[in-house]
């Protein structure tokens, strides 16, 4: 290793052009994660409080200087506190990437047979909760429901999800392709200002959509409504259409790039799903 880099080639080009290398990549993948969360607004007062400092220091602006000193490590604290779920995503994503994803994929018929479902529990106003794991593992949240290892079919999701059902509370995850679990339990939503709006499946669906990368389809009980929720944001009532699409581009199978949802989260009317 120490004649690697005693060679001249290595030293003054190879490994410059390495260092340069990966540190664009963290860059543009730090930037994409910040995109993917809330916590761009972190990012945004973070540089206003360096754009202030820097002035404050260059302009020997002495008595802002000892306040920004002396606030300092309480801004640290309280921005932990306050932005304790994005910080969390954002290390977990960290690790995240497609290169470490393994098994089975969900295949567009799969997601025709969820739409499918999720058309009819709509139609018949029967509340419905689909989870799509992607890159981080949900085996916690599998194991508080009940195994199925099925074919994704929408009889079996229509069958789960029926007032007599006793998996009908909780939600399906489907993991690689396959229905894994139903009647599973997700954590609920920890953003204060929207627990009045929400009914509890989309409370549970933002929750998860909060600590993870997955997708997770919501039918309204109430409404009908069919909602996604990914990326600690919820898309209310969107159309089918709209559901296929980001659907298809989220789990990365339509092979072509889709439009963002066009409906931005938003709180609704009350809901006691």
């Amino acid at each position: 290793m120490a004649v690697l880099r005693d060679i001249w080639i290595v030293q003054q080009v190879i490994l410059p052009a390495l260092d340069v290398l990966l540190l664009s990549f963290l860059i543009y993948r730090g930037y994409q994660i910040l995109l993917e969360t809330r916590a761009v607004q972190l990012f945004r007062g973070g540089l206003l409080l360096g754009a202030l400092y820097a002035v404050s220091f260059f302009l020997n602006l002495r008595t802002l200087l000892w306040l920004i000193n002396l606030l300092a490590p309480s801004f640290v604290i309280g921005v932990a506190i306050i932005f304790q779920p994005e910080l969390r995503k954002i290390f977990t994503k960290l690790g995240q990437g497609k290169w470490i994803q393994g098994g089975g994929r969900s295949r567009p018929q799969q997601v025709d047979e969820v739409l499918a479902a999720a058309e009819e529990l709509s139609h018949r106003r029967l509340g419905g909760l689909v989870v799509f794991a992607r890159a981080i593992g949900l085996k916690d949240i599998i194991e508080t429901g009940t195994v199925i290892d099925g074919e994704v079919s929408s009889r079996i999701l229509v069958s789960v999800f029926v007032l007599d059902s006793p998996l009908h509370d909780g939600a399906v995850i489907i993991e690689n392709g396959r229905i894994v679990s139903g009647g599973s339990f997700l954590p609920l939503s920890e953003q204060t200002d929207v627990r009045r709006s929400f009914g509890t499946r989309h409370r549970a669906a933002l929750g998860l959509a909060e600590e993870s990368d997955a997708i997770i389809l919501v039918v309204s009980e109430e409404t009908g409504a069919i909602s996604l929720a990914y990326d600690a944001n919820l898309y209310y009532d969107l159309t089918i259409e709209e559901v296929q699409e980001q659907l298809l581009e989220l789990l990365d199978i339509s092979g072509r790039p889709g439009a963002r949802a066009r409906h931005a989260p938003e709180e609704v009317a009350e809901l006691e799903d």
